[in-house]
């Protein structure tokens, strides 16, 4: 059971207090409400998913915990303080990334500068010190290149790593912009359909290194998936929307088990 103060998994592992909050969320666009009275939070180090049928709000409630709505009621809460409404620049100094559920890459550009430009919030130097490349501009780059070698060593994709984008596979795409995200060294780290259009194969390695990022990096992890055998072996706890309502919020074997869910998403009928 998820406290304020932190929680133990069933499989032993010390998940950490409340990193976010979400109090009685509601967002309208127009006279449609795509949220409706929605409360929850994210405990820093777990993998947290949202799950529902399609048009149940899930992206929409990624975008309002990225700063990218603003609710017309409730309240966010980031590290025990009240979020303001926030410049997408603002959020990833606040250490928040994410991935799209349509990969949102510069084709043209090469893998390893795709992944750089998950440094741009980190880059210091003056325009006229990074247009010379001199002094503490080359040092900033170096350092930032760096990291970025590390993350695209961490994900495998080294001998792609000057290869432009648009020549890859759509596998391929999907971890460079996993790797993009975690260039910028999130804290929290908000995942939209990470596995769609993968294969299997491709499933078990996104898989992989979802939990490899939750586990070597401490990385907090919420993520919308569909794939239900993927969202109940990687994560700790699962909220359920339906229709832009809450109706369940636990543990996956909780939520594998709670007649509401089933009866509008999972599809199995008890006898």
């Amino acid at each position: 059971m998820s406290t304020t103060e932190g929680y133990m998994t069933a499989d032993g592992r010390q998940i950490g207090g409340v990193v976010m909050e979400m109090k009685n969320i509601t967002l309208k666009f127009g006279g449609v409400t795509a949220i409706e009275d929605i409360s929850f939070d994210i405990h820093e180090g777990e993998i947290r998913a949202i799950i529902g049928p399609n048009g149940a709000g899930k992206s929409s409630m990624l975008n309002v915990i990225s700063g990218f709505y603003v609710p017309q009621q409730g309240e966010v809460f980031f590290r025990g303080t009240k979020r303001a409404q926030l410049k997408p620049f603002e959020v990833a100094r606040q250490g928040i990334a994410r991935t799209f559920q349509n990969i949102a890459l510069f084709e043209g550009m090469s893998v390893l500068d795709n992944v750089m430009t998950g440094r741009l919030t980190h880059m210091k130097a003056g325009i006229i010190s990074q247009s010379l490349w001199r002094g503490s501009a080359e040092r900033e780059e170096m350092a930032n290149r760096e990291i970025c070698e590390r993350v695209i060593d961490f994900l495998e994709i080294q001998s792609i790593r000057k290869t432009p984008v648009s020549r890859l596979p759509y596998g391929l795409k999907k971890r460079v912009e996993l790797a993009r995200a975690l260039a910028s060294e999130p804290k929290l780290l908000l995942l939209d359909e990470p596995m769609a259009g993968m294969n299997v194969e491709e499933k078990e390695d996104m898989s992989r290194f979802i939990l490899d990022v939750n586990d070597e990096f401490g990385t907090t992890i919420a993520l919308i998936e569909h794939d239900m055998g993927v969202v109940m072996d990687l994560s700790d706890r699962v909220v359920v929307m339906d229709y832009g309502k809450k109706i369940g919020d636990g543990t996956p074997n909780e939520v594998r088990n709670n007649q509401a869910v089933i009866d509008a998403y999972l599809g199995v009928s008890h006898d």
